[in-house]
């Protein structure tokens, strides 16, 4: 953002003079980074009654009754592409749900990201005790934002229109962090359900060009004592370009949400995103940062599921690297078979398909490189050496029941559903066998499963499954049987090639 240039106010008496601090919002997540940046009604209010605002501008109030349609069974996938039921939640109780979703473990194979995120978008009717207020709904949007599926929680924020202060907290942070702040802002502008709060009211004041206004409502606010000291001096420096070009080596921000971030980053003093969380690595997705920011960012989400392949691809070529070492010779590496492969020069893939794979092996995006590549390698006639690789890429591709080449008999009997018919002595692989060969699932999760409580025992089963992934050969086999039993064939068969193929035990 550029900040004005020439502006002149002043601020009455030192700018940390008669502030005190701003009164506390209870929270409404667990999310402990969401900007203040709309005035939010207490915890326990049980209408949406508009609270007063410490802006300059008139709230608006508005009463919604506890009767109206609640948010809760918005999703954005339909039964008939989730192949879900429409009772996914209904049989559970809103109390039990909500912590559970929002307890998703950190997953590392692609197959359970995806599926967690599927979840988190099916349409399905609410859980019991669910209300106006839409508490499960509001959960599913933390889980993407914990995940770092911002595009998703932003299309499902969309759906639900965020014209309450809870749903567009969380829609204004998403446009922070991906770039789109004034589109947030003008949002923020016609909801008369939403009161801003003074700091988001005078970024938006001065990210449309009223530098005037901004002033004043700083130099108001500070006077009532609505603003703590932090934010009087960080707005100041936002609003006064040659203040903050004389002003170095601020101190850390004692709370970093994505309006401080951006406020920051206008002033000169962007903060890094390697220690926060994830969904912060998507304002490193943009062209004014560096190319390395970008990569560091891109592998980061990439590696999370919170990247799509085609975004991957995008920001690895998008430039010619100029140095080597690290995340340059793997930029080098997939640049020279992505080349190769363009050209379906097959003597070239052969040739660059090894380094190409560690590259992506290190930054655990295998899925990604097979989703991109997986077709092109299947259609060609490679050389031997290579065809090991190629089956195992082909193996992490959405045609993975297609693969026979260059893989062993227990992959491509366990790819076609069918591994219990191969012998074998590994004991990963005999777990894998015993999933397929009848084992029962757990009682509880059956017991869930037939009482319209089918999401809460796929929540479970995702617990289960993440500690197979990581050596728990039992719940390795209890995981499969239950997402065969409910008719996940798919999702099992690449949950277990994925846990073969890739080594994600931590």
């Amino acid at each position: 953002m550029v900040l004005a240039r020439g502006l002149s106010f002043v601020l009455v008496g030192c700018i940390y003079a008669g502030s005190s601090l701003a009164q506390d919002t209870p929270p409404l997540s667990a999310i402990d980074w969401l900007s203040d940046s709309v005035a939010l009604p207490p915890a326990d209010v049980t209408t949406d009654e508009t609270p007063a605002t410490n802006s300059a501008a008139s709230p608006s109030v508005t009463v919604t009754s506890l009767d109206d349609p609640s948010p809760d069974r918005i999703g954005l996938l339909p039964p008939d592409i989730t192949g879900l039921p429409r009772t996914l939640w209904s049989g559970s109780d809103l109390g039990t749900l909500v912590p559970q979703v929002m307890d998703i473990p950190k997953l590392d194979l692609p197959a359970l990201q995806d599926f967690a995120t599927l979840l988190m978008l099916a349409e399905a009717d609410p859980p019991l005790g669910s209300s106006s207020r839409g508490e499960m709904f509001l959960a599913r949007i933390d889980a993407l934002l914990l995940m770092g599926r911002l595009d998703e929680a932003l299309s499902l924020l969309e759906a639900a229109n965020p014209d309450s202060p809870q749903l567009f907290q969380r829609y204004f942070d998403i446009t922070l962090l991906k770039g789109r702040a004034h589109e947030g802002c003008v949002v923020l502008d016609t909801r008369p359900a939403v009161a801003p709060t003074v700091t988001s009211r005078i970024f938006c004041l001065a990210r449309s060009g009223d530098w005037t206004a901004a002033a004043l409502t700083l130099n108001t606010n500070r006077l009532l004592g609505d603003m703590t000291d932090e934010d009087v001096f960080l707005l100041t420096l936002f609003l006064d370009a040659e203040q903050a070009e004389e002003t170095t080596n601020l101190p850390a921000p004692s709370r970093i949400t994505p309006l401080i971030f951006r406020i920051r980053e206008a002033i000169g003093e962007r903060l890094s995103t390697a220690g926060l969380p994830l969904a912060f690595a998507h304002a490193d997705l943009n062209d004014t940062t560096g190319w390395k920011t970008q990569l560091d960012a891109a592998e980061r989400l990439s590696r999370a599921g919170s990247l799509s392949a085609a975004q991957l691809q995008a920001v690895y070529s998008s430039r010619t690297p100029s140095a080597s070492g690290g995340v340059w010779d793997r930029i080098a590496a997939f640049q020279r078979f992505d080349s190769a492969i363009a050209r379906n020069d097959l003597t070239a893939v052969a040739e660059t398909l090894p380094p190409a794979w560690e590259a992506m092996k290190t930054i655990r995006s295998e899925v990604a490189f097979a989703q991109l590549y997986g077709a092109d390698l299947r259609a060609m006639d490679l050389p031997a050496e290579v065809t090991e690789i190629a089956g195992q890429i082909g193996l992490l591709s959405p045609d993975y029941e297609a693969i026979s080449n260059g893989i062993s008999p227990f992959l491509r009997a366990l790819a076609q559903g069918r591994p219990q018919e191969v012998a074998t002595s590994d004991p990963r692989q005999l777990a894998i066998q015993s999933a397929f060969n009848g084992a029962n699932p757990p009682q509880d999760l059956l017991d869930l499963a037939e009482n319209d409580r089918l999401g809460l025992a796929l929540l479970e089963a995702l617990s289960i499954l993440d500690r197979g992934v990581r050596g728990d050969r039992a719940s390795l086999t209890d995981g499969l049987a239950f997402l065969r039993h409910v008719g996940l064939e798919d999702l099992a068969r690449r949950t277990a090639l994925q846990t073969l193929l890739l080594e994600r035990r931590r």
